[in-house]
């Protein structure tokens, strides 16, 4: 489990089409590229632009499954 928030400027972060959201160490070399959820593919999430992050900044309130299936 990542302990901390990820970069919203990263590029290494990877979504699911649930925004299941995954750094990328864990959803290439544990994952295997697919979400333990939903079972979907994890792609790089965009990157918001800096400008825009100013207005509409990033989540900081996580959200955990508990029940998150593990590969």
């Amino acid at each position: 489990m990542i302990s901390s928030l990820l970069d919203p400027s990263s590029p290494d972060v990877l979504i699911c089409s649930y925004e299941c959201t995954w750094c990328r160490e864990c959803a290439t070399s544990v994952l295997g590229g697919t979400c333990p959820n939903c079972g979907g593919e994890l792609v790089r999430r965009p990157v918001r632009p800096a400008a825009a992050l100013l207005t509409d900044p990033a989540s900081t309130r996580r959200v955990v499954r508990a029940a998150c299936v593990r590969p």
